[in-house]
C-alpha cells in the first residue's frame, strides 16, 4: 500500500525525532573527536549517526520518498513523489571545535525538485532562546521555535550581508561599504535574511544541496529565493542531486532585485 509521503502526522514525528537528535548533538559536543574526509573537511561521529537516525526514520515514514544525505549515499529515483535532503550537521568544523553556530538541516523537494519543506535546528544558537528550531511543513506556515516566524521586508540598501567563511577572496569588495557577518554554518548563512531583521541578503560560495535545500525552502516561502551570479535562479540538477556534485557557481540569497544588486555591488571573481 502507497503512503501518503507527506502526511502531516508523520511529518510531526519526523520533527520531534529530528530536533531530538540535534539536541544529543549539543550534549555530545564538548567530547565529539574529528576525523577527516577524503576532500579534508571535518566529519564526526555524531555526523555519522544522526545520518543513519533520520535515514532510517525518513524509510520508515516514508518509504515512497529519495533520501540525499551528506554523508549516506543511496539511488535517485525521479519517480518518486518527493526528495528529502539532509545535512546531520551543517558546520562540521566549527561544531567539532566547541563553537555554537551549528544546525542539522533537513529540506524536502516535490517531484518538480521545488522545495516545499524545511526542518532546521540549531541547538545552541538560540535567538533570545536556547535553541533555534524552524518548521516548515508543505502549504503551512513557518514556525521559529513555538511562534509564527514573522519576516520583515527588507529596504533598498544593503548594509549588512550573511557570508560563509571560505572563499571570500573570491569576491571584488571595492565597491561595498556595509557590514559583513560570518557563523560556519551555510544553512544559517541562507537563512539569516529571513530571521535577522537588519541581515539585507546572504553570500554563499557554490556548495551541495544539503547546504541549501532546507533553508531554500523557507526562503521560497518568504518571497525570496537563490539566485546565481548570472542572475538565474538556482535548481536542483541531476549533477547536484544523483551525481552528489556542487551547485554551479556561489549563491545569492535575497530576493530578485537584491539580488542583483548585491551581484553587481560584490562581484564574484571568475
Amino acid at each position: 500500500m502507497t503512503i501518503n509521503c507527506l502526511d502531516e502526522d508523520r511529518l510531526e514525528q519526523l520533527y520531534q525525532i529530528f530536533i531530538a537528535l540535534s539536541r544529543y548533538a549539543r550534549l555530545k559536543q564538548k567530547n565529539v573527536k574529528r576525523n577527516f574526509k577524503s576532500d579534508g573537511s571535518v566529519l564526526t561521529e555524531i555526523d555519522l549517526y544522526i545520518s543513519h537516525e533520520i535515514s532510517k526514520t525518513i524509510k520508515h515514514l516514508f518509504p515512497d520518498a529519495n533520501i540525499i544525505s551528506e554523508e549516506e549515499e543511496s539511488p535517485f529515483d525521479d519517480e518518486k513523489p518527493y526528495t528529502f535532503i539532509l545535512d546531520p550537521i551543517d558546520g562540521t568544523d566549527v561544531y567539532s571545535q566547541g563553537m555554537p553556530s551549528f544546525a542539522s538541516a533537513l529540506g524536502i523537494l516535490d517531484k518538480n525538485r521545488n522545495p516545499v519543506a524545511a526542518m532546521i535546528a540549531a541547538p545552541r544558537f538560540g535567538i533570545g532562546e536556547e535553541e533555534l528550531n524552524i518548521r516548515l511543513f508543505p502549504q503551512g506556515k513557518c514556525y521559529m521555535n513555538s511562534e509564527i516566524l514573522q519576516y520583515e521586508k527588507k529596504g533598498e540598501d544593503i548594509k549588512q550581508i550573511m557570508m560563509t567563511s571560505q572563499g571570500i577572496s573570491k569576491y571584488d569588495f571595492s565597491a561595498y561599504e556595509g557590514k559583513i557577518r560570518t557563523f560556519g554554518s551555510s544553512i544559517l548563512h541562507i537563512l539569516s535574511p529571513v530571521i535577522f531583521p537588519h541581515i539585507d541578503a546572504s553570500i554563499t560560495q557554490a556548495c551541495y544541496a544539503w547546504d541549501l535545500a532546507a533553508s531554500h525552502a523557507v526562503l521560497k516561502h518568504y518571497g525570496l529565493d537563490l539566485y546565481y551570479s548570472d542572475g538565474t535562479r538556482l535548481e536542483y540538477t541531476d549533477e547536484m542531486l544523483k551525481d552528489r556534485k556542487k551547485c554551479k557557481s556561489t549563491v545569492y540569497a535575497a530576493s530578485k532585485e537584491m539580488a542583483e544588486k548585491l551581484i553587481k555591488t560584490i562581484p564574484f571573481r571568475q
